[in-house]
């Protein structure tokens, strides 16, 4: 038996943040930096429990901001996914993105997310779609194109978004997607 819980980052009490950050170090093997975990606070959680409490699952999503063919866009971004080891392939991974995603729908004009590889399959599955144009940020120092990176996949887009022009995502320590 589980228990999915939404929760703002602040009705979080500091067992539960320890948890949660601890989870990402072991889903993660270690390679999830402190920006990486600053990068899904502030927003919404999303944390599935076994009966005995032990957290299972955890995913945020967070406010950004996209610039996109003359528009600013408030963006629901989507952080610190991940699923205990020993838990994944469980159908964990899809109860914390399907509260994410109601989070987005009801909240922001859309969804956006940098997938790792072993999570992308499960992103898809779930119909978001990858972004087809260019992206960059705007730093400090202005408009900053990121030709290398990975493009980040879309939730609800639409028709709004047109790969014509490119996505400018806000700037931020560490990763920027």
């Amino acid at each position: 038996m589980t228990t999915l819980r939404t929760a703002h980052t602040c009705d979080l009490d500091p067992a539960e943040l320890r948890a949660a950050r601890a989870l990402m170090d072991e889903a993660f093997d270690g390679d999830f930096s402190d920006h990486d975990w600053d990068h899904g606070l502030g927003g919404m959680h999303a944390l599935v429990h076994d009966g005995s409490g032990l957290l299972l699952a955890h995913g945020s999503v967070v406010q950004r901001r996209i610039l996109h063919n003359g528009r600013s866009l408030r963006i629901g971004y989507v952080e610190a996914v991940a699923v205990r080891p020993d838990r994944q392939r469980q159908g964990l991974g899809g109860q914390v993105m399907a509260a994410l995603e109601q989070v987005i729908d009801r909240a922001y004009a859309l969804g956006a997310l940098s997938a790792s590889d072993a999570g992308q399959r499960l992103y898809l599955g779930r119909g978001w779609r990858e972004w087809k144009g260019a992206v960059g940020t705007l730093g400090p120092e202005g408009v900053v194109p990121m030709p290398d990176e990975e493009p980040p996949l879309l939730w609800g887009a639409g028709a709004a978004l047109d790969p014509v022009h490119e996505l400018l995502i806000d700037w931020r320590d560490g990763d920027i997607f």
